[in-house]
């Protein structure tokens, strides 16, 4: 069955920026381009990837997502010509612009036109100035907290609509309250929290890249800002125990908003959890589509949209055999999980552990994610039902106090508050320490 309706992010930049953060995977993929002398995408390909992009979806809105790299370098006008192209070529369509950025560069004359043509700003935040600095510097070394939320006031003083970006490193996850709190008081509404997880070659590649895939069978080790596996969950876990009993439908994140999907049988609205992925790519500042945002090694290089046609690279038996290899290639382990339902396995980024039979392909946060999935469990279950009978989700509010009180009072072999008829110790109380 071809892909008609899929999701490309956009780098017309390339891997070009204006800071230097220490955990990112993309700066180095401009030694994937050695004689690269200008990183702007060129006005015919910007064109050409406008025009098919459009052409080749299916469904009546067609969303651009722009990042990089940082996609405020390339200029204000260039953004101009990319909704003209976008009107010219989609008048019958309703577009929709996804912009990430930093936030260093933004102004009255970036807001008024974000806010003019309704562009969704996605901004890179790590939390309070000294734990978002720890990583996030400017090529000269120094923080950038200041200035980003500079950009941020900007964005508010101008009503854009934005959503913040919080990668999960080794040094935020041990402050998951002191983050999210910060988000809430800076007035985030929709929080995405994605873990930082990088494994450095002993020997990088011919290629020069240093950071590895998963299918790398050389020495490598996961580097000192990756964030641990299991602190992952205990960081998700901490959050959700607050949202959950004052913030549901105040403050949305997420990925509490895919679990939920998973609970209702629906979906899932990110690639990570979905059974299979192969619908969300990358597209290069000269026109390379490589399959996934995570993968834009030479190996996963699907061709040139100057020279094939964008949708042939989409469908390509390539991309075909990339997206079925996340299902196909699940170990046994997983497989037979009891959260696989909602995790099936996250992204194949990840998964270069072995599973406790010796088998290949587990992923490096399953910790995590199985204390996070059995954690969330019965509130998840609750909102589920609250949905299924049209009433509103938020009356987990009032349900989450009065079953922690159960916890607390529960003793390890009597049956567990939730409901499962198992015994607490072996159901919900895996996650209550």
């Amino acid at each position: 069955m071809n892909v008609t309706a899929f999701h490309i992010m956009t780098k017309p930049t390339g891997p070009i920026c204006n800071l230097d953060c220490k955990y990112c995977f993309y700066l180095e993929k401009e030694r994937l381009y050695p004689s690269q002398t200008n990183w702007k995408m060129a006005p015919e390909t910007l064109e050409s990837y406008i025009r098919q992009h459009i052409e080749s979806q299916s469904v009546h809105e067609v969303t651009f997502a722009w990042q990089g790299g940082e996609p405020t370098l390339m200029g204000l006008d260039y953004f101009r010509e990319v909704v003209q192209l976008q009107q010219r070529f989609g008048a019958d369509r309703r577009i929709v612009n996804a912009f990430q950025t930093n936030g260093v560069l933004l102004d009255d004359d970036w807001c008024r036109f974000f806010a003019e043509h309704k562009f969704l700003l996605g901004i890179s935040l790590d939390g309070p100035e000294a734990i978002h600095d720890h990583y996030r510097v400017d090529r000269g070394g120094k923080p950038s907290f200041r200035r980003v939320m500079r950009g941020l006031e900007f964005l508010q003083k101008h009503r854009v609509e934005f959503n913040t970006l919080t990668t999960v490193n080794r040094i935020n996850s041990y402050q998951p309250l002191e983050v999210y709190r910060f988000l809430k008081s800076i007035g985030s509404l929709v929080m995405q929290f994605i873990p930082v997880v990088e494994r450095t070659a002993e020997n990088p590649s011919s290629d020069g890249l240093s950071l590895v895939s998963p299918e790398h069978r050389g020495q490598a080790s996961v580097t000192d800002w990756s964030v641990e596996g299991e602190q992952y969950g205990r960081f998700l876990c901490s959050i959700f125990d607050e949202w959950v009993v004052q913030d549901v439908g105040r403050h949305f994140v997420q990925l509490f908003d895919i679990t939920l999907e998973s609970h209702m049988e629906m979906p899932q609205s990110l690639c990570w959890f979905r059974e299979r992925c192969g619908a969300a790519l990358a597209l290069e500042h000269n026109g390379d589509l490589y399959s996934c945002d995570h993968f834009v090694y030479p190996e996963n290089r699907l061709g040139n949209i100057l020279e094939q046609p964008l949708l042939a690279l989409v469908n390509s038996p390539q991309q075909k055999a990339f997206g079925d290899a996340k299902a196909d290639s699940l170990p046994r382990q997983c497989r037979e999980c009891e959260v696989r339902f909602a995790c099936n396995g996250e992204c194949p980024k990840h998964r270069f552990l072995r599973t406790d039979d010796g088998e290949d392909g587990l992923n490096y946060l399953c910790a995590g994610y199985l204390r996070f999935f059995r954690h969330v469990q019965p509130y998840m279950q609750f909102m589920a039902g609250q949905l299924r009978a049209r009433r509103s989700p938020t009356e987990v509010m009032n349900y989450a106090p009065r079953l922690e009180k159960a916890f607390q009072a529960a003793s390890a072999d009597q049956p567990c508050p939730c409901g499962s008829q198992r015994q607490f110790e072996h159901c919900c109380g895996r996650t209550r320490s």
